[in-house]
């Protein structure tokens, strides 16, 4: 059953114009972000968002709970219009949608302890009575595996891990039945990102959760999700169940994506790039396929029109004339 679904989102921003554009009356510019998305979210699924760095996941993640407002598109949640939500039905939306933030310190009050963080969210969205506030946030530590006397401390007295554990049970206090996180492990050393990531899944079996894990890390991604959706330069180019799509991928960006992740034994030469060529500015994206300037199999043709998100089958859809 379908939790969240997307239409044609779009989301650009307006560039800065610096002395001699406005001297020369240069029209302003605009960041393309976000463009024509469109994706389902499967209730009770993990589904994976990737690409490369700029290519929109993050914004997408902050037009989907309505921390940007979209230029373009839809959103639905539960069969409700996200964009046309307001007052008390916007709050009542917030506290179904919570995101995790990718820095654990700043999105944390350094001014309020852990237990006053936790219960704050109780508090504003009426979650428990007054008098079990203290009795759910221990129950919250417990379900992200830390101490008690966590609630009497200060985000600063502790480690980034620990900060992440914390920004979570926020996440989990209002309990929500999808959680957005965007690309909550990129901040912490490699030895803590596994724990995190495990934790996430043991709370999506314990409490049913739904997942959007937005992320740049492909063995990630393979590890946890059921789904996983490419972005490139801002748009879908291809979205298939994870281990189908990790064993034969059908767009070019996918395959020169899943070139890329190390190996403990490498599969091509050392030196031997996995996409040529650098990521084209937002500012003046390419004409037709975005991908196509860095292509190995483009043709004149993909220069020409955008390619639509087509249905192959079996819950794939890829946006490539050569697929």
């Amino acid at each position: 059953m379908t939790l969240l679904s997307v239409t044609g989102l779009s989301k650009r921003f307006p560039s800065r114009r610096g002395l001699v554009d406005v001297l020369r009356r240069m029209p302003r510019q605009a960041v393309h972000a976000v463009e024509q998305v469109s994706l389902d979210v499967m209730r009770g699924e993990t589904l994976g968002i990737v690409g490369e760095s700029g290519c929109g996941k993050s914004t997408l993640a902050r037009c989907l709970v309505r921390l940007h407002e979209p230029d373009g598109g839809s959103v639905s949640f539960d069969g409700t219009d996200v964009l046309a939500l307001e007052g008390d039905a916007r709050r009542r939306f917030n506290r179904q949608v919570q995101m995790v933030f990718q820095d654990p310190y700043g999105s944390l009050n350094p001014r309020m302890t852990v237990g006053d963080t936790l219960g704050e969210a109780l508090a504003v969205h009426r979650v428990v009575p007054a008098a079990e506030i203290s009795a759910r946030v221990r129950s919250l530590l417990d379900l992200v595996h830390l101490p008690q006397d966590a609630a009497l401390r200060y985000p600063h007295e502790f480690s980034g891990g620990q900060r992440q554990r914390i920004g979570i049970a926020r996440a989990l206090a209002v309990e929500p039945s999808l959680i957005i996180a965007d690309e909550p492990v990129s901040a912490l050393d490699v030895s803590v990102q596994a724990s995190i990531v495990n934790l996430f899944m043991e709370l999506q079996d314990r409490l049913g959760l739904t997942l959007m894990f937005i992320t740049h890390d492909l063995r990630l991604v393979k590890h946890m999700t059921h789904r996983v959706a490419v972005m490139y330069l801002g748009r879908i180019v291809e979205i298939g169940p994870t281990a189908e799509l990790f064993a034969r991928p059908q767009h070019p960006y996918t395959q020169a994506l899943i070139r890329a992740v190390p190996l403990v034994k490498a599969r091509r030469r050392d030196g031997e790039a996995a996409v040529m060529g650098e990521l084209p500015s937002p500012l003046n994206p390419p004409s037709g396929c975005a991908f196509h300037p860095r292509c190995p199999r483009a043709e004149p043709a993909c220069a020409e029109a955008v390619p639509d998100l087509t249905d192959r089958g079996a819950g794939w859809q890829v946006a490539c004339r050569r697929a």
